[in-house]
C-alpha cells in the first residue's frame, strides 16, 4: 500500500468520512513547531506505568516507514528522548504518537523528527517491565490496531481502519476534489443560503 499518498490529505479532510472516535484527543498535538504530516501504519505499544522499556524495543521492532503510538499509562514521566528519536529515524520510523510525555524536545526539533503527545517532562521512566508489542490499544481516546493508518500534523491525529483505509482514502478525495472543483464563491453562497434555512 502506498502510505505516503494518505499524507496528501489532512486530518480535517478525513473528518467527513470518518466518525468522532476516529480522532485522537485534542491534546494529542505536535510538539514542535511546523510539523509535517506524516502517514503510515501504526506499530503499537502499551506500556507499564512509568516504565518506558517496551517503547525503546518499539524502535527496533517497528518496521521501516511505520508510526509508532504509544499508550504509556502514566504522566510522570517520559518515555522517549532525543536519542531514541534519533535512532528511531536512522531506522526510518517517520514519528512517534504518544499518549504521554517526552524529553528533549529540543533535540528532537533540531533533527526534525515528527512527535505527537501530551506535552514535555525532563524525567524518565525506568526500564523493567516486559510488555507485548503490536497489540490494540487505546491512545488518546482512540481505539488503534497494530497496522491501522495514521495521518497526524498541526490539525490533530487520525486513525483510519487498515480494512476500510483504501475506501476512506478515495471518498476522502473525491470530497476535497468536490469543493475545490466548486470555488470558494459558490460555497459561500450555499453556506449562506443553508444557514438561513434554518432560521426560516
Amino acid at each position: 500500500m502506498n502510505y505516503d499518498k494518505f499524507a496528501e490529505l489532512t486530518p480535517c479532510d478525513y473528518a467527513g468520512p470518518l466518525k468522532r472516535e476516529s480522532f485522537m484527543d485534542y491534546n494529542i498535538k505536535e510538539l514542535w513547531n511546523n510539523i509535517p504530516t506524516i502517514a503510515g501504519p501504526a506499530f503499537t505499544v502499551n506500556m507499564a506505568p512509568g516504565d518506558n522499556l517496551a517503547m525503546h524495543k518499539a524502535i527496533y521492532e517497528a518496521p521501516k516507514g511505520s508510526i509508532i503510538v504509544a499508550q504509556t499509562n502514566s504522566m510522570q514521566y517520559a518515555v522517549t528522548g532525543g536519542n531514541v528519536s534519533l535512532i528511531a529515524k536512522n531506522l526510518g520510523i517517520k514519528g512517534f504518537i504518544i499518549d504521554g510525555l517526552v524529553r528533549d524536545i529540543g533535540e528532537v526539533k533540531e533533527m526534525k523528527f515528527p512527535i505527537f503527545g501530551r506535552g514535555v517532562h525532563p524525567m524518565p521512566g525506568t526500564k523493567k517491565a516486559i510488555m507485548p508489542l503490536n497489540t490494540p490499544i487505546t491512545a488518546g481516546g482512540a481505539l488503534v490496531n497494530p497496522g491501522d493508518i495514521i495521518v497526524a500534523n498541526e490539525e490533530g491525529v487520525v486513525v483510519i481502519p487498515k480494512d476500510k483505509a483504501e475506501d476512506i482514502y478515495n471518498q476522502t478525495k473525491q470530497n476535497v476534489e468536490k469543493e475545490k472543483a466548486m470555488g470558494f464563491e459558490k460555497w459561500a453562497a450555499n453556506h449562506k443560503a443553508k444557514i438561513h434555512s434554518f432560521y426560516e
